[in-house]
């Protein structure tokens, strides 16, 4: 088994990675992981995607202008886009070389081992990023089942 090597995107070797997500709402943990991925790579894209089995109370549109909110005006290395399509598709189009998904517990990391692998297939690999302790049990379903917003 071989080491995978993010491709480099952009001009100069710089490396954009995506973080995918459906994003209702953009929560503490989210913001953590973005702002783990700025320290990793070069640009990092919020990707606010569609996900035909989640029925969010807000349009992608929305939801991205939400997260956009929600950025410290100092992370000019972030950008946002709302994105309706595979992420490796976004991710080949718009020359990113990884995608990085945040995991709270191994549920999680299942999953996304499985997408993981079918990303790789499309020629993008992923990082996972574990939560931090005290924001793994932070999600988004459960800070709508509480009313609070994450701002």
């Amino acid at each position: 088994m071989g080491v995978d090597r993010v491709p480099p995107a952009g001009s100069a070797g710089r490396v954009r990675a995506v973080y995918p997500g459906s994003f209702d709402p953009f929560t503490p943990g989210h913001l953590d992981v973005v702002g783990r991925a700025r320290a990793l790579f070069d640009e990092v894209v919020v990707l606010v995607a569609v996900n035909g089995s989640k029925h969010p109370g807000l349009d992608e549109e929305q939801r991205a202008a939400d997260v956009r909110a929600g950025l410290p005006a100092g992370w000019t290395s972030v950008t946002v886009a709302a994105w309706r399509g595979l992420t490796a598709e976004y991710c080949l189009r718009h020359g990113a070389g990884v995608i990085v998904r945040g995991v709270r517990n191994t549920s999680d990391f299942q999953a996304e081992c499985r997408l993981a692998a079918m990303n790789r297939s499309l020629g993008v690999p992923t990082v996972f990023l574990p939560a931090q302790p005290e924001l793994a049990a932070m999600s988004s379903t459960a800070v709508r089942a509480f009313g609070n917003s994450p701002r």
